[in-house]
């Protein structure tokens, strides 16, 4: 069980179609925190978030209401609108509480989307809604699997400064992120994972070391030009 003020959390040894793709491993979670899990893929990334929701054998149920999880690439299968999305949000607490759902739509900038078939907007705008309706539940904690896919640049930073608000509000915020370079500008901590192990568990402006030997790569100053982040999103 995911401690209610955060602290330690141990993870058993997963194994999937009799092969171990992750290893007993320790990690904790703090509230006020957002962490990112980074790696290569196959590194094991969304199954330790599966396991930190409770979702695979051997792991401890989640309370629903205080953990919120977003599987990647979530989709809705039927014709709902993005209101009716977010209020999905809504079920744990087994209400049909308005102002949450307002919240989380104005939160992930799709309000003016409510009336809109998820259906029929973009894959970008459907990955929000689906985000909004995890902001509805109003959880503790966050635990979302690469919620800014599909997103074009300017919604990913956007997404990104969202959670690491709501993290500095006092949430705690769990993210698999591939873009490492969104990572280490928003997160406070990254864990760096390869070959289902913790390789590294640092601040994020310490794990660029640890990033680039993960993923087999050099890093340094960049002197290409490339897209920055917009003016109001300053490094931290």
């Amino acid at each position: 069980m995911i401690p209610a003020n955060g602290g330690e959390v141990s993870v058993p040894p997963i194994s999937l179609n009799h092969r171990r793709v992750l290893h007993a491993t320790t990690l904790s979670l703090r509230p006020g925190e957002l962490l990112a899990i980074c790696g290569p893929n196959g590194a094991g990334k969304t199954t330790l978030l599966r396991a930190l929701a409770g979702l695979l054998p051997g792991t401890s149920p989640r309370d629903p209401r205080r953990v919120a999880y977003l599987p990647q690439g979530a989709r809705s299968a039927w014709a709902l609108t993005v209101w009716q999305v977010a209020m999905l949000g809504r079920i744990p607490h087994c209400d049909a509480a308005l102002a949450p759902v307002t919240r989380a739509l104005q939160n992930c900038d799709i309000l003016p989307l409510r009336d809109r078939r998820v259906d029929r907007i973009s894959g970008g705008e459907a990955r929000r809604a689906m985000l909004a309706r995890a902001f509805a539940t109003e959880p503790d904690l966050f635990l979302l699997d690469e919620p800014t896919a599909d997103l074009d640049p300017a919604a990913a930073q956007s997404i990104m400064r969202l959670l690491r608000r709501t993290a500095d509000a006092g949430r705690g915020v769990v993210v698999v992120q591939h873009a490492a370079d969104l990572a280490i500008r928003h997160a406070h901590r990254i864990i760096v994972l390869d070959a289902g192990r913790i390789a590294a568990d640092l601040p994020a402006r310490d794990a660029l070391p640890a990033l680039a030997a993960a993923f087999g790569l050099p890093f340094g100053l960049d002197p290409e030009p490339r897209l920055l982040p917009a003016d109001d999103d300053p490094p931290h």
